[in-house]
């Protein structure tokens, strides 16, 4: 087990890990993979680390997938060096152990992925973003982990919605690129490569 970084030496924990700033918790229970959409905006906003919680400071990692990459956004809140390696460890889209995206229907409704019947709750207007809809069930992606100048941090939004944030600028000189873990590969791709090797055996 990695050990938890002394930044996070005071975030809760749930299950004996620690539970990351941007985590969504509804009743009293962390949701694992899910984020909170208002500590994830804080964190876009006020530089801070999406683990722990604190100030960025001099240098910053980015979790970059290839569609990421693409769009030249990366959605998620940036993370401390020190930070990255417990979330990398521990994160089972970041480490591997998971190969596919969540797929219970459940998560249209709900992003804790449980019913609540409490109508004071705010959790309702907390509906997954279209994006988590679009993979769920999909094979995982790819994922890195950039490194970059946190003078280079800039925020992304739609020109006509003032104040919302949908990420942090991939078009910036990157110090390091750090791969996370490769994508899962679709049944047809398995077959391709076993016929490949067999050809090159």
């Amino acid at each position: 087990m990695h050990a938890i970084p002394q930044r996070c030496a005071n975030r809760p924990l749930s299950g004996g890990l620690v539970v990351p700033y941007v985590s969504l918790v509804h009743g009293g229970h962390a949701v694992f993979g899910s984020l909170d959409a208002e500590r994830a905006r804080t964190a876009f906003v006020r530089r801070l680390c999406q683990i722990c919680g604190q100030p960025l400071q001099e240098r910053c990692f980015l979790i970059v997938r290839p569609s990421d990459a693409e769009r030249g956004i990366s959605p998620e809140p940036a993370l401390h060096p020190e930070c990255l390696p417990y979330a990398a460890a521990h994160c089972p889209m970041l480490n591997g152990t998971a190969t596919h995206y969540r797929s219970r229907a459940v998560l249209a409704e709900h992003p804790a992925g449980r019913p609540c019947t409490d109508p004071s709750c705010p959790c309702p207007s907390r509906a997954p973003d279209e994006g988590h809809s679009a993979r769920r069930g999909a094979p995982a992606d790819r994922f890195e982990a950039w490194m970059i100048h946190t003078r280079h941090y800039r925020l992304i939004g739609p020109e006509d919605r003032p104040g919302t944030v949908v990420g942090i600028s991939l078009n910036v000189h990157v110090l390091r690129r750090r791969l996370l873990r490769t994508a899962t590969l679709s049944p047809l791709q398995e077959d391709l490569l076993t016929l490949l090797r067999s050809v090159l055996d």
